[in-house]
């Protein structure tokens, strides 16, 4: 008997579904909510890398989960990894996107705050969580950049507050923090209100 090989299995799909479903009918138009995301596998290339066939893989999927998330801005960094993440959602939604600077997440913050839009935004290791951090999410441990490439975190910002969800999607990362998924390829969701 065949083993499934798809790591985003039916199950996981109608889950995470849902769970954007809940945020898109709580979230009021007047919230800003910002999607943010690493870039996805990248190649060993040493000058500027894009994605390897497991990247283009996850970029897709990631299209596909958002694509119902009316989502009004794509943001990204000028970086082939980052771009060809974001590319098949752009494609998808006709959203041109709009490159930021790794090196000011403050500043993409305190713009993002006060939006009052949808936001997907593709970044780095370091810059996804300081992010998070920024828009007073809680993004929890630090991103392994040697290969944790499947967290998407929602971040709602709303006169009640801000609120982190955490989704892995994909193929799941078997690291310290996910042990035994490359088993499992379990949904991981974690909700911080």
């Amino acid at each position: 008997m065949k083993r499934n090989q798809n790591p985003f299995g039916f199950t996981s799909f109608v889950i995470i579904a849902m769970i954007l479903m809940m945020a898109n009918s709580i979230a009021a138009s007047e919230d800003t909510v910002v999607f943010l995301v690493r870039h996805a596998e990248k190649t060993a290339d040493k000058d500027d890398p894009g994605l390897t066939a497991d990247g283009r893989e996850r970029s897709l999927q990631l299209a596909n989960l958002l694509k119902d998330a009316r989502i009004d801005h794509i943001h990204s960094t000028d970086y082939k990894r980052t771009r060809e993440t974001a590319a098949p959602f752009a494609e998808m939604t006709g959203l041109d996107i709009e490159f930021y600077t790794w090196d000011d997440p403050p500043g993409l913050a305190q713009s993002l705050k006060h939006d009052r839009k949808r936001h997907l935004v593709v970044g780095h290791s370091n810059t996804t969580t300081e992010l998070v951090t920024l828009l007073g999410g809680e993004p929890g441990t630090e991103i392994d950049h040697s290969g944790e490439n499947d967290r998407l975190y929602i971040v709602t910002i709303s006169s009640n507050g801000v609120t982190t969800v955490l989704i892995r999607f994909g193929s799941a990362y078997p690291g310290p923090e996910n042990p035994g998924s490359e088993i499992l390829n379990q949904l991981s969701v974690e909700m911080t209100p």
